[in-house]
């Protein structure tokens, strides 16, 4: 039962006086939301608690915390957060328990596809790590949907998880401050351009010919490169957004001079960017950081990646780099994984 519903019968006040003490007062017991009757409040922790059950992990530099959020029905899910040295502060959320895809980079599709998460299991997500920014005078300023789970093959949840989000009455993220990254799921990049909210998205490209991309991604058999471009073209059309193109750099895979100028050909047009991201060997198999190999691949050196940025560059494409954040934690891209019941 989701907690709105019980104020159905309720003046249409109270319901504004509980979102600003969940998302805004940050209780964590609905017995602190005095504003609201006392058997208003004992029928909310009866039906509806607030308590989040989770464990944390710090980096060593802890400026990544990797949480492990438990759910009632025995599973468990991953979600992270990354304080940066600007100040920023983004929470890597997950959409699924598990993934059907089977990426042969990532760790969350070793375990499966076990459920979607609902908008309120992704809320809490979020709602976790703004309570511990709360302790140490931070808040929240980026919300990404990069953690376990295709975003697109849990749609609904996703975005309704962002509008909650989103809601004036409640944490009022503005919605410029949302990213969702896809594997190129067409039907979703083509609800998004819908939307009324300016949510960013992201595709995991990862390769730049079809080839190579469904070795990796078994489901570009279905949505190829130029299946999702023609999407993405569409969205931009739609939207004036720009999309970031995600290419996780895998040793003597994906990485040659060859590969960057086939990139180069593909991501040469307006509002595209590319970000290159480092890969992680390792996988968190277990709840707590218990670390196996996750494949035999590697990432490509440092200066191979920046010989294969400069290339990029050099053909005219906007192009970063993405360093590495939580490695030590496993809670890095690619890397979130948990065992399927509670320990």
């Amino acid at each position: 039962m989701q907690w709105q519903e019980l104020f159905n019968a309720e003046p249409k006040y109270r319901l504004g006086q509980a979102k600003s003490a969940l998302f805004q007062d940050l209780i964590q017991n609905w017995q602190e939301a005095r504003v609201l009757p006392l058997d208003l409040r004992e029928e909310l922790n009866k039906k509806c608690p607030i308590k989040i059950s989770a464990e944390k992990i710090f980096s060593k530099d802890e400026r990544t915390i990797k949480a492990v959020i438990f759910f009632d029905d025995g599973l468990l899910v991953e979600t992270v957060l990354m304080r940066h040295k600007d100040k920023r502060n983004t929470i890597c959320v997950s959409s699924q328990i598990g993934c059907s895809l089977n990426c042969s980079f990532c760790a969350t599709g070793k375990i499966g596809f076990k459920r979607n998460l609902d908008a309120w299991e992704i809320v809490s997500q979020v709602l976790f790590f703004v309570r511990y920014l709360k302790t140490i005078g931070e808040k929240i300023t980026n919300v990404v949907f990069m953690g376990m789970g295709e975003p697109f093959l849990n749609y609904q949840n996703v975005i309704g998880a962002i509008k909650i989000l989103n809601d004036k009455e409640g944490f009022n993220l503005g919605a410029r401050h949302f990213s969702i990254s896809t594997v190129g799921i067409v039907e979703g990049i083509e609800k998004l351009a819908k939307e009324e909210l300016q949510i960013n998205l992201a595709i995991s490209l990862h390769a730049p010919a079809d080839k190579l991309r469904s070795e990796l991604i078994p489901v570009n058999k279905k949505y190829t490169i130029d299946k999702i471009l023609k999407a993405v073209d569409d969205y931009i059309k739609k939207t004036c957004r720009r999309v970031m193109f995600e290419y996780i750099m895998i040793d003597n895979i994906n990485d040659s001079k060859e590969h960057a100028k086939a990139l180069a050909k593909l991501m040469k047009k307006p509002l595209y960017f590319v970000n290159l991201i480092s890969y992680n060997s390792m996988g968190s198999l277990a709840t707590l950081g218990m670390k196996t190999p996750l494949s035999p691949f590697k990432s490509s050196s440092s200066s191979k990646i920046e010989k294969f940025k400069k290339i990029l560059e050099s053909e005219g494409v906007a192009v970063t780099r993405r360093y590495r954040f939580g490695e030590d934690i496993t809670g890095a891209c690619g890397q979130l994984a948990t065992k399927n019941r509670r320990k």
